[in-house]
């Protein structure tokens, strides 16, 4: 299990992912969930993948390799695409092309063909855009409606969001709420581990995008967890008790 989220935002981007797979309780590993695609001066594109690693490894080999039209001949990829919006069909593309070939075996050995990602960044005279692609090659983008897309397992982190992000929220304050989603998550499933891998993009500058790789006793990461619990402790002490349970 793994938990992602993306927020997009009016002043950018900011995407948050642990790095914890496995493959039953003695089998747990590390891979980076966070994967970049740049070319300076013209795009940034950053995918969040969830779900079977081997699924997810063989897309953004596609994606990062070229997919070839059959029409055509050409190759596109993820540094060759023309909008984003097109980005994230290219990804949905490499996932029904992974499908096609693998699906039938793993459903031969009882795998689930499990996998998601989430396609964000900007390309160069384009909107920013966020967009989540599911494992049926299918894809939804964030809007100001619905400001960030979680994939994974989103619950625990899931009403803090709700609760605190709209498009107008600040790249510092949505990263704070990015970590304290994180942080709820961990606290709730063992299965979403540390380190964490952090991207904060601002919108237009598509060479600045601050990558962090957050790992056990950050010390910021553990101001965050400390600040947030005392203060929700404050809160539930200073709400009033209810008139029905007497003194």
């Amino acid at each position: 299990m793994t938990y992602c989220v993306g927020l997009r935002l009016d002043q950018g981007l900011v995407m948050l992912a642990d790095t914890r797979t496995n493959a039953g309780f003695d089998n747990i590993s590390c891979f980076s969930k966070l994967h970049r695609f740049h070319r300076p001066g013209d795009r940034m594109i950053a995918i969040l993948s969830a779900g079977n690693l081997a699924v997810s490894q063989a897309v953004l080999t596609l994606v990062r390799d070229g997919l070839t039209d059959p029409e055509t001949g050409g190759v596109e990829s993820l540094l060759t695409v023309p909008t984003m919006f097109r980005a994230a069909g290219l990804v949905s593309e490499a996932v029904r092309h992974v499908h096609h070939i693998h699906g039938d075996g793993m459903k031969l050995q009882g795998v689930d063909f499990d996998v998601s990602f989430l396609v964000g960044g900007q390309i160069a005279g384009g909107e920013l855009a966020l967009f989540q692609v599911y494992s049926a090659g299918n894809f939804i983008q964030a809007t100001t409606d619905t400001a960030f897309l979680q994939i994974g397992e989103h619950k625990y982190g899931k009403p803090i969001l709700d609760r605190a992000i709209t498009p107008e929220t600040s790249l510092v304050d949505a990263t704070k709420l990015a970590l304290i989603s994180m942080d709820s998550t961990l606290r709730s499933n063992l299965s979403v581990g540390m380190p964490l891998d952090l991207l904060v993009y601002r919108e237009g500058e598509v060479d600045s995008a601050v990558t962090q790789r957050i790992a056990e006793r950050d010390p910021y990461f553990e101001l965050v967890r400390e600040r947030w619990s005392d203060a929700l402790a404050k809160a539930h002490r200073d709400i009033p008790a209810p008139e029905w349970l007497g003194s």
